[in-house]
Order: structure tokens, then sequence, then C-alpha cells
């Protein structure tokens, strides 16, 4: 696949600190949100733009200089790969640290494409773990207590979560302030939400009673068809302000950012997709009193 121009990095990185400045996505002030908000990005419906939002969200934050943490809990290792990662290598892996009881900070890759940006990738072993962990008694809440011992050093926590309902995605919600949730401007975009909001509400009554919904964000949304309209408007109807005013524009470049090992703010930066993320950062950042 042909990437089109070979600019530099330096070239690169400056033209980010220009589209980032114009685009107000990069605000630098005294006041900051409480270190360490976790937000897990989940929707039980694969397709619907959940690891592009974990890594480009994630980019755009720590271009924003918030210190920010991704982690791969999917055991397709999506997001590993999107970011240029080796999903079995000589860093534990997030299944390491829930089956084999690493310490997360082990795990933790640090700047990764950028000096704000830190993962905690995927391995093939993940696949397995919702079996190996089954007879744990405190099997939902693993994650979240890996979590408290490095909460402090980062100021978002970006946890990418399977496409189903099962134990990983309990852990995700369990160990979140936040779940956002994507969903795709396409005919069957709002059915299974029902379901996936029903295990929110179990998470907050027996687990997790902070959870939060951090909000909606209507992702692959083509202004030219009338079905997107309809679908962001059935969206903003159902979820009221909970939905984010940024929605992610379908975008090629988008698609094939991943297959680079790239966050589409390097791949592409002058990308539609690249300015959805970095509006949809600004708007997170403000949100959290960040001005």
């Amino acid at each position: 696949m042909a990437r089109g121009p070979h600019w530099s990095r330096s070239v690169v990185m400056t033209s980010i600190r220009y589209e980032v400045y114009a685009y107000g996505a990069c605000r630098y002030s005294e006041g900051r949100i409480d270190l360490g908000r976790v937000i897990a990005i989940a929707n039980q419906k694969g397709g619907v733009g959940k690891t592009t939002t974990a890594i480009n969200l994630g980019a755009s934050l720590a271009i924003a200089e918030r210190n920010t943490l991704v982690i791969d809990c999917d055991p397709q290792g999506n997001a590993t790969s999107g970011f240029g990662l080796r999903k079995d290598g000589d860093v534990p892996s997030v299944y390491d640290c829930l089956v084999n009881g690493q310490p997360l900070q082990a795990a933790v890759r640090p700047e990764v494409h950028f000096p704000c940006l830190s993962v905690v990738s995927a391995s093939r072993d993940l696949t397995g773990a919702e079996v190996e962990l089954i007879d744990r008694s405190d099997r939902q809440r693993i994650l979240g207590r890996k979590i408290e011992a490095l909460r402090d050093d980062f100021e978002y926590i970006l946890i990418d979560s399977p496409p189903s309902l099962g134990l990983l995605t309990l852990n995700a919600l369990a160990a979140a302030d936040a779940v956002l949730i994507p969903i795709q401007c396409e005919f069957y975009a709002l059915e299974g939400l029902s379901q996936l909001l029903n295990t929110v509400r179990l998470v907050q009554r027996s687990i997790n009673p902070g959870l939060e919904i951090e909000g909606v964000l209507l992702t692959m949304y083509d202004s030219r068809l009338n079905l997107a309209k309809q679908v962001a408007a059935e969206a903003r109807e159902y979820f009221g302000g909970k939905v984010f005013d940024t929605m992610i524009p379908r975008n090629i470049r988008l698609a094939e950012a991943p297959s680079f090992g790239e966050p589409i703010a390097l791949y592409d930066v002058l990308s539609s997709g690249a300015r959805g993320y970095l509006s949809l950062a600004r708007e997170l950042i403000d949100r959290h009193g960040s001005s």
C-alpha cells in the first residue's frame, strides 16, 4: 500500500504542532484535571471504532501534553499493532498482569510515538484469559487494582475493550471512572445498546458505583447520507448531552494508518480523521475543566 508523501519525522512533527495550535486541541494552562481519569472504551458491537478511538484519542491527548496511557484489553491486539508494537515481545503484556500477577508498571511501554503517550500491549495469550480467571474470586477487579498502583502517573488512562460483554470488558468497566461508547452511524447503530447500558447499570450496582457514562461518540459519519444524519439525531435524542459534539468522519486515511503502525496524527495530520480526533481530545479536556 502506498503511503503517499514520504515526509521526514521532523517535518511531520512540525506539521502536527501547526495543526494542533491552529485547530485548538492543545491548550497550555495552569488548570489541570485530577490525575488518573480511567476511561473504558466499550461497545459489544464490533466495527464501531473502539480501537481506532483508543489509538487516536490517546495520541491526540498526548499531543495536547496530557500524560496518557492506552491499555489494550482486546485479545485481537489491534491497538497494539496499530501503534506499531509487537504483540509477543520481551515486555510483559496485559495478560501477564491479569493472569500471572505481574505489576502493570512492568508492562508499560513509554514514549510510543509521542513523549506523553504510553501503551500496555495485548498478546495472543489474552484469548484464554477469561477461562483462566473464571475461578478467581476477585476476577472482575484484577485490572482495577493493577491500575490503582499507577493511576497518579497519568492524566488519562484509556482501556480498549473487546467487542463482547465478557470478563475482560467487565474488568475494564470495574476499573474505569467512565465509559466512552462509540456508535457507528449506520442502520443498526443503536441495536444492542440497551444490553451494554444494562451491563453498565449492573456494574454500577454491584462492582463500581462511581462508574459514569463519559459520552457517546458518533463514528464513521458521512454528512452526505441522510441515514447518518438520522442516526446522529436519534442518538442525540436518546442520550441528550452525553453525545460528544465532535463526530468522527468516515475517512480512508483512518483506515490506512494502522497498517503503518501509526496514529492518524502521524500518518496524515491534515486529514479529516486527524482533525476529528484532535477536536475530540479538546472536547474531552474541556469537559473536565482544563482550559
